[in-house]
């Protein structure tokens, strides 16, 4: 399955586990055991195959997007302050289908 096929599948899953803003007031590790909690939780007959991705997923797009914004879309700046490599993190952006900000 592509990244994007995936990503689509992730977004259709956790949409239904969206925590509101005004309620976003732990920590990031605390934010995503709740989201997991609640998710596993609420599975069913559901079948998981690759949670770790799909947890990932949906840390690392937003990382990206945000840094991007934060450097104004320098990759360089970027790729250095998440400590990866500029031809990996141009490779992160094309999985996630993640664009510079204009």
């Amino acid at each position: 399955m592509s990244m994007a096929a995936a990503r689509r599948e992730t977004d259709e899953v956790w949409d239904q586990f969206r925590v509101p803003k005004a309620e976003q007031t732990e920590p990031l590790s605390e934010c995503v055991r709740t989201a997991l909690r609640f998710y596993l939780g609420h599975l069913g007959d559901y079948e998981v195959n690759d949670l770790h991705a799909m947890v990932l997923a949906e840390v690392e797009r937003p990382l990206l997007e945000t840094v991007l914004e934060h450097t104004q879309g320098n990759q360089t700046q970027a790729a250095r302050l998440l400590g990866l490599s500029r031809s990996t993190l141009r490779k992160k952006m094309a999985d996630y289908g993640v664009r510079p900000p204009e």
